[in-house]
């Protein structure tokens, strides 16, 4: 039900949304666009560092990061999916332009089952403290409700409950999941310490804060770029700005649009 709805209401938005367009996957990142404009998901505009053969709007510019991100800061769009551009290049010109400190993103996956969840941290500078994820877990709890979803958060660590004492790297992972869903539950948000077991926890929560970045990015790869899930996108949370952010090595470019124009709020008339 849950990509029902995020599907029905990016229909009903229709939103302007921009696609970031690199060279390397650049077929790939053509076809998902037009593939999501002829269902309708969007009004797509592409961002690239050259001409490229569409019947879409293309924006060309030697410098397609900023391109994408002043097209939303001048409101000439109302969101923007990162697409095939480089990571840090993009983020860089996110954070500049529109006046960011930092960045946090939740990633929508699917299990090879068919099952959703978000997920977080899935970059590696992100959620390292026990604030930092209490901060992703509030802010991923709001992005999974504005989808008419009440979560459940499930916060890994680094080893099973009777683990403990075998390393005190374990125990500290271990400590931090009970702090953080400690703290998520102080502030009405139905979480618990869900161990290691990653297995479990996708089929019972709604989102999932994994140990760490590094972890967090480790599990999205596995899943997805080896094993047969899939990254939906991973939108950035605890801000107005929809900007989905995607992997190059993915194929959801077209669920990442969907997704984007499914998050913006529709101004009234």
């Amino acid at each position: 039900m849950l990509w029902e709805t995020i599907t029905a209401r990016a229909v009903a938005n229709y939103a302007r949304i921009a696609v970031g367009v690199g060279p390397q996957y650049a077929e790939k990142t053509v076809d998902a666009a037009e593939k999501a404009a002829e269902r309708g998901l969007a009004r797509v505009t592409l961002v690239s560092p050259q001409p490229l053969k569409t019947v879409l709007d293309t924006v060309v510019s030697d410098k397609p990061d900023e391109a994408l991100i002043n097209l939303l800061k001048d409101g000439k769009v109302d969101g923007v999916v990162r697409g095939s551009l480089g990571a840090n290049s993009t983020l860089r010109s996110l954070k500049r332009i529109m006046g960011l400190p930092r960045v946090l993103r939740v990633s929508l996956l699917r299990t090879p089952s068919g099952r959703f969840f978000f997920f977080a941290p899935v970059g590696v500078d992100e959620g390292w403290t026990v604030p930092e994820k209490i901060e992703l877990g509030e802010a991923g709890a709001a992005l999974v409700r504005r989808f008419g979803v009440e979560p459940r958060i499930g916060v890994l660590s680094g080893g099973r409950t009777e683990d403990r004492g075998r390393s005190s790297r374990v125990d500290r992972t271990m400590d931090d999941a009970e702090a953080v869903a400690a703290a998520l539950r102080s502030k009405g948000i139905d979480a618990k310490h869900a161990a290691i077991l990653f297995e479990d926890a996708v089929n019972e929560y709604e989102y999932i804060l994994a140990p760490d970045g590094v972890c967090g990015n480790l599990m999205f790869r596995s899943l997805c770029l080896v094993g047969c899930g899939e990254g939906y996108g991973a939108p950035l949370v605890g801000t107005d700005i929809v900007y989905v952010d995607t992997s190059r090595a993915g194929s959801g470019y077209d669920h990442a649009i969907c997704l984007a124009s499914a998050m913006v709020t529709k101004k009234p008339l």
